[in-house]
């Protein structure tokens, strides 16, 4: 399971660098480039990274739980259902005979551990022997234990040569506990025996109530045994007179040994299935009784500290935020639009989005204190030892809702231009554009109007080219175009209307101005020019009532 931490944490976190890369794509493919820096003010790229950090860190703890990590271990009392058994496995040098792949006692081995795979509910215990026996493991539940004293066995175990099946079953015996718990040997042997008491040994198991199945491992045929002498050489085992020595399986013994127990009996190991038969067939049917382990050594688990670890870092993932708590995101003003279509530029001339708002002075913005906004983001803009650019915009938005000193907003907007942030300056010339429209409005005469309104065309052009994809700015470049172009026929229509009044005909002047503004469908010039219609309104008015009068 550990493995994992070698996969799943980098590409984690290579998923989380793509998707902020993909969703930083999408967003400015889907916001508008001047908008974006409103929509994320205040979010800390750091308290990202620190929550990315978090994800990370709890994946790496649940991995480190589904591993299940263990150290120390207690003592605990067990009390369960089961047999006795032992298992007693010759380690003499005929056990090296390879008639058996690979050889006669590894085979056995394996058979053991098939063995204890079998016996899930009864205690185990391991006897070598050889020229004599010893008790390798006590009966026990313990697996690990068993599987360990199991894989310690090789033919230099014993120091004794030869083979003393009785000393095995005698020693196997007596590793029994007095209790009522039946009791069974497994003895894995080629069946040389040199002692000629294996069928006695047998006997007295039997009246401690013992039984005894044997396992046959080797070939009838048997097979000469080969050894590595002292140079590291392959050589053949020789007896006393120097003759090959050659093992042979003694079928015939272990059935007796086998058989003189009751209930036992003799399997030879072929096959895989051999475990299998003998523990279904003699072992499983016996009748188990309750045995008590005083003292079986478990080991602790420790995945619940890994675990409560990455629960917490989920939570303060979840629960961090990514924005800063000063920094809270304006929401952009709007206004309902003219009925008018060219008119529609009343919505493109509001201020953009507000950056970096802290929260008293946003607070003042949307309450339409603007003047105290203004202040307030000034001041903040003086103390900020960054030179953060934001807050002299945010300061110039506030100026411009005032709609009482344009110049003064210029002003400040032309300070955030210098702001390294493209999107902040071309929100910035943006503005600048709408401020110098606007006063174009508030002027007089008709040259003011013009100069007022090219530099704003000068300000949308350099917003546009800042920002190719900001659909308002562009617009706004457009209308400013058509505006100046409108004035230039405003000063026909004005001439030939003054030539009118001169003639003293007010209304056909007044009936030429009209007829300009519904071709423009609507009023851009500003106040000026609706004070000039006004006063041919009045003074026509006056004309008609001299001219009505008796």
């Amino acid at each position: 399971m550990l493995w994992l931490l070698l996969v799943v944490p980098p590409a984690l976190v290579a998923f989380l660098w793509w998707s902020a890369r993909e969703r930083e794509r999408l967003m400015t493919q889907f916001i508008q480039a001047r908008l974006l820096p409103g929509l994320i003010a205040g979010v800390s790229a750091a308290r990202q990274k620190i929550r990315a950090a978090s994800l990370v860190a709890a994946v790496v703890c649940l991995l480190l739980a589904l591993a299940r990590p263990q150290w120390g271990f207690d003592w605990q009392e067990v009390t369960q259902r089961g047999l006795d058994i032992v298992v007693a496995i010759d380690t003499s040098k005929s056990m090296l005979a390879e008639d058996i792949a690979p050889n006669r006692l590894a085979r056995a081995k394996l058979a053991a551990l098939d063995l204890m795979q079998q016996a899930k509910s009864d205690r185990l215990g391991l006897v070598a022997f050889a020229g004599s026996a010893f008790l390798q493991c006590p009966l026990t539940i313990d697996d690990s234990a068993f599987r360990q004293s199991l894989d310690a066995l090789d033919v230099n175990i014993i120091p004794d040569g030869g083979t003393a099946i009785a000393a095995a079953i005698n020693e196997a015996t007596r590793a029994f506990k007095e209790g009522e718990n039946h009791k069974v040997i497994v003895l894995f042997t080629d069946g040389e025996d040199h002692d000629s008491n294996a069928l006695d040994a047998a006997k007295k198991a039997k009246e401690a109530g013992v039984i005894i199945f044997t396992v046959g491992i080797g070939s009838a045929e048997g097979e000469l045994l080969r050894i590595k002498n002292a140079d590291g050489k392959s050589d053949y085992v020789r007896d006393e007179n120097g003759n090959v020595v050659k093992s042979h399986l003694n079928e015939a013994l272990l059935q007796q040994i086998a058989g003189a127990t009751e209930g036992g009996f003799y399997l030879p190991l072929r096959g895989a299935n051999t475990m299998d038969m003998l523990y279904q067939k003699g072992i499983a049917p016996l009748p188990k009784s309750d045995a008590q382990e005083k003292l079986v050594k478990r080991p602790l688990e420790r995945y619940h500290w890994p675990l409560a670890l990455a629960i917490v870092l989920l939570i303060a993932e979840m629960l961090f935020p990514e924005r800063k708590r000063e920094a809270r995101k304006a929401a952009r003003l709007s206004v309902k639009p003219p009925t008018a279509a060219l008119a529609a530029i009343l919505i493109m001339l509001l201020p953009s989005v507000l950056f970096a708002s802290p929260s008293s002075a946003l607070r003042d913005f949307k309450a339409g204190k603007f003047s105290e906004a203004q202040q307030e983001y000034e001041r903040l803009a003086a103390e900020d030892k960054k030179g953060d650019l934001r807050f002299i915009f945010n300061a110039g938005a506030a100026a411009y809702r005032r709609q009482t000193n344009y110049d003064e907003a210029i002003k400040l907007f032309t300070a955030a231009t210098m702001s390294r942030d493209l999107k902040l300056q071309a929100a910035a010339y943006y503005n600048i554009g709408n401020a110098q429209f606007r006063l174009g409005q508030s002027v007089k005469t008709i040259d003011e109007i013009q100069k007022q309104w090219e530099d704003a065309l000068k300000s949308f052009q350099n917003a546009v080219a800042l920002d190719k994809n900001d659909p308002d700015a562009r617009f706004n470049l457009e209308y400013t175009r058509q505006g100046i172009e409108y004035l230039k026929q405003l000063r026909e229509v004005v001439r030939r209307a003054q030539e009118i009044a001169q003639r003293k005909d007010y209304h056909g002047a007044l009936q030429l101005l009209k007829n300009l503004l519904d071709e423009l469908k609507g009023n851009p010039f500003g106040k000026s020019f609706e004070e000039y219609i006004q006063k041919l309104q009045n003074i026509d008015a006056i004309a008609n009532s001299n001219t009505n009068r008796p």
